[in-house]
């Protein structure tokens, strides 16, 4: 089949793998014909009454999982949602999260992980690119009522037909009026998409990834055994489950996989995850580095017992040796760090590798045919040991975005390999260090910030001239934003600007952490605005303030 008609036979405006590289994938073992729903039968068939799920006061056997996916997955049907149809999923660590991901991957309708913090603005642009016909949402969360979020994103989206709210609906449609008798459905290709995720992307318009069964099964199979998951394992899902980290890293669908427990956390603080792993006698949990550091500092003041907890992932951004060195002393557990992207390459450290090897850097690809060139801007491998550009191409990386030619030809090679941004360096073991970032992109505590996005948000202000968004180092968050802004005339006040964003629907992690107000930015011998001097210049007026 050539690689055309394979991209038809695939989803339109996919790109997928040379027939060369599928060839060689299937036959090396890491893509093996399972879908998401074949996986979770057997599973229910193997385990029957083990529990898969635990959320609040909920605890459901993996039969309970199945049969509720079947259930739910008919009562979709019945609404008209069909095969390949898009259906945008912002729900929060709810068991409802994963009984219509399951259900949605019986019918081979095809999730958008939507995050809990994402608004209006948004959220409207998912369902408007990738056509979606339904936008499933809770009701409430953490004082934020969806229902009227669906409201505006329906009024922008005239092509979303169905709101599904989990709780109370009000004017929409209840996910608890659609549990159906189970019907037979045709099984989705393990080649086919399976879902998509969202690029972090430093244009400021989030790009989709999309995820087949086969690779994604692939990447979680292999986390989980490098993880050593097992029965006995019990995962807590602490960060937001529709990030890439909690989900595959080996993350639920990896403790899935393995026959584990997953326990869902409302809230990743230690005030809710450690009465959590003390009573569900919790084996591993992810977090970012801002939030491994709150647990450290709380571990000492708490008297409960972490005792069950033998493993600690921490990725999404790149964790201080300093703190990394404080893991097995203050919670007696073995540090994992993972470095990784949802377009696919993830890194791991070893559970028996050496402490040096474990606080020093992030890890080593899963397999061997994850290929990593390290290369300078114009695209030549760097000497080893030395610092590039990170470039990666196999068995569980896309080979492009859903619907993005154009950016496709740029952040990919002609030959496959996948530009990730990243600035690494590689040491002798084979071990990436993480380095810092070459895109024009903000790492928040692992929220991913695009500079050029808010900047766009402020450009739309009356008082705003010009705008450029920069990060700032943090010891807490790794980076914070700051937004250097040039006034049409006298300088609004600061409260306003960020006012102006959030009533715009920009997600709050998104929000400028410090507004600067400059007569003009300096500009590099080309003339494009230098970021590079603008943090100096933070630097400088940090120095002048705290001598």
């Amino acid at each position: 089949m050539t690689d055309p008609q394979r991209e038809t036979a695939l989803l339109p405006g996919c790109p997928t793998w040379p027939e060369e590289f599928a060839t060689r994938y299937r036959q090396a073992g890491y893509w093996r014909g399972e879908t998401f729903g074949q996986v979770l039968r057997e599973r229910a068939q193997r385990h029957g009454e083990r529990t898969a799920i635990v959320a609040g006061t909920q605890r459901w056997s993996y039969r309970e999982l199945d049969e509720r996916a079947d259930r739910l997955a008919a009562g979709l049907q019945a609404l008209g949602i069909k095969p390949r149809d898009r259906v945008v999923v912002q729900l929060p660590n709810i068991a409802a999260f994963f009984e219509v991901c399951f259900a949605l991957f019986r019918l081979g309708a095809l999730p958008v992980f939507a995050l809990p913090a994402h608004r209006s603005a948004e959220i409207s642009y998912f369902c408007a690119f990738t056509e979606a016909v339904a936008y499933i949402i809770p009701d409430r969360h953490v004082g934020f009522d969806y229902r009227s979020l669906a409201e505006q994103v329906r009024d922008r989206v005239p092509g979303l037909r169905h709101v599904i709210v989990a709780g109370d609906a009000g004017p929409f449609t209840p996910l608890s009026s659609l549990y159906a008798s189970p019907v037979e459905l045709s099984e989705p290709s393990p080649s086919d998409v399976a879902f998509f995720q969202l690029s972090g992307g430093s244009t400021g318009i989030p790009k989709l990834i999309p995820r087949t069964h086969d690779d994604y099964i692939y990447s979680v199979r292999a986390s989980a055994e490098i993880c050593q998951l097992d029965g006995s394992s019990v995962y807590l899902c602490a960060l937001p489950a529709a990030h890439n980290f909690p989900l595959s890293s080996p993350g639920v669908l990896g403790t899935l996989y393995a026959g584990g427990t997953t326990v869902l956390a409302p809230a990743p603080s230690p005030d809710v995850a450690f009465p959590l792993i003390e009573r569900e006698r919790v084996t591993i949990t992810a977090l970012v580095p801002p939030l491994a550091m709150i647990w450290l500092d709380a571990a000492s003041a708490r008297r409960h017992d972490l005792s069950s907890l033998r493993v600690l992932q921490v990725g999404g951004a790149k964790f201080s040796e300093e703190a990394a060195r404080r893991v097995r002393p203050t919670l007696g557990c073995t540090l994992q760090q993972v470095f990784g992207m949802a377009e696919g390459l993830v890194n791991y450290t070893r559970l028996d590798d050496s402490e040096e090897l474990i606080v020093t850097t992030q890890g080593r690809p899963i397999t061997s045919d994850d290929e990593i060139r390290v290369v300078d801007e114009d695209d030549n491998e760097v000497a080893p040991g030395e610092t590039g550009q990170l470039l990666t191409r196999g068995p569980y990386t896309i080979r492009g975005y859903y619907k993005a030619e154009t950016h496709n030809s740029r952040a990919f090679t002609s030959d496959g390999f996948y530009r990730t941004g990243d600035v690494v360096r590689v040491t002798p073991e084979g071990y990436l260090v993480v380095e810092g970032r070459e895109k024009d992109q903000i790492n928040r505590g692992g929220e991913k910030v695009a500079a050029e996005e808010v900047e766009n948000h402020l450009l739309a202000h009356p008082a705003v001239h010009d705008a450029a968004v920069v990060a700032i180092p943090d010891p807490f968050l790794g980076e914070r934003t700051c937004a250097f802004v040039i006034p049409r005339e006298a300088p609004p006040p600061a409260a306003s600007l960020t006012a102006f964003l959030r009533e715009r629907g920009l997600a709050a992690f998104k929000i400028p952490d410090r507004v600067e107000f400059v007569e003009a930015f300096p500009k590099t011998g080309v003339g494009k605005v230098s970021k590079k001097a603008l943090r100096e210049t933070l630097s400088r007026r940090n120095a002048v303030s705290n001598p």
